[in-house]
């Protein structure tokens, strides 16, 4: 047995040049053709399959790209629509843009950022809240609305790393 692999071994020594094209092959990589019809075997076949995959795989990722394009372009169309739809009635005769709307619901219900989606630049930020029954939570907004009146404010930024630490800037 060891003396096939021998052979074998040896034809990987030995190199021939294609008369067509010229290339040079070792002789244990070539495709021999045969005159009468070939009987494939179950390699060709997966080879066959294997090829049209890749091939069908390849037209895919050229596609993707503009398939997900076209799928963020129709969700954020429907998003508006379904916002709007659950959104609270009274928010609707304010007339904002639902996507400009975000929950925050203590102390305040809602932060507006009045042209964050339209536009480059946020045109101004707008606190809303419904009506409470609770004293204290009324309070709490009250001192949130003197604060911001009175400027007493600042304003910070702080990353979340990787790794899970704080970076201020």
């Amino acid at each position: 047995m060891t003396e096939i692999f021998e052979e074998f071994q040896e034809f990987r020594k030995i190199l021939c040049v294609c008369p067509c094209c010229g290339e040079i092959y070792r002789i244990s990589d070539l495709k021999l053709r045969v005159k009468d019809e070939y009987c494939g075997t179950w390699l060709d076949t997966f080879q066959s399959e294997l090829s049209t995959f890749q091939y069908e795989e390849q037209k895919f990722s050229q596609k993707e790209a503009e398939i997900r394009k076209k799928g963020i372009e129709k969700g954020r169309k429907s998003a508006n629509q379904i916002i709007n739809n659950l959104i609270i009635p009274p928010l609707k005769k304010l007339k904002f843009n639902p996507l400009d709307i975000k929950p925050v619901f203590f102390p305040i219900d809602f932060v507006v950022f009045n042209g964050m989606n339209q536009k480059q630049f946020i045109d101004d930020i707008i606190f809303l809240s419904m009506k409470s029954k609770n004293e204290k939570l009324n309070s709490l907004r009250e001192s949130l609305g003197n604060v911001v009146c009175e400027k007493n404010y600042e304003f910070n930024e702080a990353r979340i790393e990787e790794n899970g630490g704080i970076l201020y800037k």
